[in-house]
């Protein structure tokens, strides 16, 4: 193993909104920046269609988006969190316009345009290109990063392990790069401070909106080093993925249904009229709606002709051309849609500054658990979430923290099982997103969650290879986390438990997991046995 690397860098793992802003707020310390794939490559930033909340409207102020936030969450968002990112929001987007990010103007150009969505009182979405956001976010991030001297872009570098000392600190990574035969040789990247920004989990999904290499790594990693994790099963799915047949399944952007567009079934009927909100209800509430109709052996249709017709072409030039590749004009056809794996409200625990409970240790963005979403994600707050949160967070390792973290004597490190390059399509992991889909999707039930368990620890007991073992950890640990949550909460519906209970969050180790796993487990086979 080689380790070409000193000790005084910042690690940021990911190359998505949360570890671009990091990194570059992280200037002048020098930064590492790791990246699975080429830079701007397998990011779900790049596929974030609906925007940027903040209070810039005329009507608007911060405690409203924060009210909306509060009321999204469904009783588990931090009120002190959806307040100081509120807050921060404004000069958010100020910091994106400065890295030469092109926001969408009214005609006379002294104004954005502000957007209507999902759960939000005021029009208050910034967008870039219609529905391209994410995408020139990500764009003008990246041109920043690469012409930033304190920043270090190393492609191709997949993190399999984080390095900790004899105390139990976070104080390097472990990854794999290839060699000059193409091969691929691990290497030992000490740091001062790691920060995972690794996004989320919905490749775990056989239907999802995200990357297909998004299956929870950067939760693997955190998982394995002993960090607590937060709220797991609370998995957001978007009511409006087009059903072309792709994976993973393009977006129809909730913006659309912020323009009027209806969501209807295979017999033209409006099935959202009558639920408070209609269309425009939280998206845990539409997708339930939207799923019940498949259930009931419905296609769904999200029609947009009524309202924007060709407009559709230059108001959502990217919607259209998912659409069209798919053969589907949405000029004419009605758009089919059905709910996907979108978003990970839960995370890794981090505090005010984005730092976890395991010394050296950051997260922002998907990966992490902030106290801001709560039980359900208030649409366009997740690039927000990380824009703010990577600010504190390279805040605080610039400051005390940091002189901490270098006067703490050198150890030998731990750990470091190395890990082959994950390969996402086998078998092995098909089988684990049909699992989560099936059995720990929109709806949920004792016997389904306790099914899903079973499976699952088996992939984690029969030596499967490295990538298979991760999804199976990860999607274990949302499953238990699911199975301890006795309620119906936001995106977390269980039909044998349809009340609200106590408002409290779910906390829990890998250790805790594992154990609490096998009782399930072994309670179920017994179970069997006795009616058998």
């Amino acid at each position: 193993m080689t380790t070409a690397y000193p000790r005084d860098r910042v690690v940021v793992v990911g190359g998505g909104i949360a570890g671009l802003a990091t990194a570059l707020h992280l200037a002048p310390l020098p930064v590492t920046l790791l990246v699975a794939s080429p830079l701007g490559h397998d990011a779900a930033t790049a596929l974030a269609q609906g925007g940027i909340a903040a209070a810039l409207g005329d009507d608007d102020h911060p405690a409203l988006h924060a009210a909306d936030t509060l009321q999204a969450g469904t009783g588990l968002s931090d009120p002190d969190v959806a307040a100081r990112v509120a807050a921060a929001a404004p000069a958010c987007i100020a910091w994106l316009l400065a890295q030469g990010t092109r926001f969408d103007r009214t005609a006379s150009e002294d104004s954005l345009v502000l957007g209507l969505e999902a759960a939000h009182s005021r029009r208050r979405i910034v967008h870039a290109e219609g529905d391209g956001t994410g995408r020139c976010v990500l764009d003008a991030l990246i041109r920043a990063v690469r012409k930033a001297p304190s920043i270090q872009v190393l492609e191709d570098h997949r993190v399999t392990d984080l390095a900790l000392d004899a105390h139990g600190a976070v104080a390097g990574v472990f990854c794999m790069q290839r060699d000059a035969e193409g091969g691929r040789e691990p290497i030992l990247i000490p740091s001062r401070a790691v920060v995972l920004a690794t996004g989320g989990i919905g490749g775990l999904y056989a239907h999802t909106t995200n990357p297909l290499s998004a299956v929870g790594g950067g939760l693997a990693l955190a998982a394995g080093a002993g960090a607590v994790l937060r709220d797991l099963e609370f998995v957001q799915f978007h009511p409006t993925a087009i059903a072309a047949g792709l994976d993973p399944m393009p977006l129809a952007t909730e913006a659309l249904r912020g323009e009027g567009a209806t969501l209807v079934n295979s017999h033209g009927e409006r099935f959202m009229q009558h639920i408070p909100g209609a269309e425009l209800a939280p998206r845990d509430v539409v997708a339930r709606a939207g799923f019940a109709q498949i259930c009931a052996g419905e296609r769904v249709f999200l029609d947009t002709r009524a309202v924007l017709g060709e407009q559709i072409t230059h108001k959502f030039p990217g919607v259209t051309a998912l659409c069209r590749a798919t053969g589907i004009d949405p000029v004419r056809d009605p758009i089919p849609v059905r709910p996907a794996a979108h978003y990970h409200m839960g995370g890794i625990k981090v505090d005010a500054h984005g730092r976890s409970s395991v010394e050296g240790l950051w997260a922002c963005g998907e990966v992490a658990s902030t106290g801001l979403h709560g039980a359900n994600r208030l649409a366009s707050n997740s690039l927000l979430e990380a824009l703010t949160y990577a600010a504190w967070a390279a805040e605080d390792i610039k400051g005390k923290s940091v002189q901490r973290l270098m006067e703490r004597p050198a150890s030998p490190f731990l750990g470091g099982q190395h890990r082959p390059a994950v390969r996402q399509q086998s078998p092995d992991l098909l089988q684990i997103r049909s699992i989560m889909d099936q059995q720990v999707g929109v709806l949920r039930d004792k016997a389904g969650l306790q099914g899903a368990i079973g499976r699952l620890r088996t992939y984690l007991r029969t030596g499967r290879a490295a990538e298979v073992h991760a999804a199976a950890m990860v999607g274990l640990l949302i499953t238990v986390s699911a199975y301890s949550r006795s309620e119906s909460r936001g995106a977390h519906q269980r039909l044998d438990h349809p009340e609200l209970t106590a408002e409290q969050h779910t906390e829990i180790t890998l250790d805790q997991a594992l154990r609490l796993a096998a009782e399930i487990d072994n309670d179920t086979a017994t179970a069997v046995r006795r009616v058998a």
